[in-house]
């Protein structure tokens, strides 16, 4: 096989660390991974807790998300000091811009091709995870996040927060 065919059959991807878990992600669909401010939280009995709120992010109010419910006032994460956002380019229409992934540290860049990824049916995907799967990488089980039910998620749960903030 030549070079370029070869390159032609990898995808640069980042590999997330989460609390529990890591997650797999295109390389293209991550704007940039910023340091962790607090929250401007949503408050409110109907916002999920898994969404943290907003942070200003280049002039704009950036909703984060916890995708597997890890707050940054958990004892693991303030041992790390390591919590990052991972911002992400909104790619389905149901959010204006960006979102982002509240992470436990650097993503790690990789090459993904077929002769090191696997589907993994072994290990189950909990079930309040938006995954589309796990996969086997190596030594690694990340999940591949389910990108369209994630925005839908984030979008439903930005409209219940802006519904429970009281009009002045």
């Amino acid at each position: 096989m030549s070079a370029i065919a070869a390159e032609q059959r990898e995808l640069y991807s980042l590999l997330i660390p989460l609390r529990d878990e890591r997650l797999l992600v295109p390389r293209m669909c991550v704007a940039e991974v910023i340091a962790f401010v607090e929250t401007q939280s949503a408050v409110g009995a109907d916002v999920p807790e898994w969404y943290l709120g907003t942070v200003d992010w280049n002039g704009r109010a950036l909703p984060v998300v916890s995708f597997d419910g890890s707050r940054p006032n958990d004892a693991s994460s303030k041992k790390r000091g390591r919590t990052r956002i991972v911002v992400f380019h909104a790619i389905t229409g149901r959010l204006k811009g960006y979102y982002g992934i509240l992470t436990q540290g650097f993503p790690q860049l990789v090459r993904v091709n077929p002769d090191v990824l696997m589907l993994d049916t072994e290990r189950p995907i909990p079930d309040e995870q938006p995954a589309l799967c796990r996969v086997r990488m190596i030594h690694e089980f990340p999940l591949i996040p389910d990108v369209e039910r994630l925005e839908l998620m984030v979008a439903d749960a930005q409209k219940l927060a802006r519904a429970s903030v009281p009009e002045a």
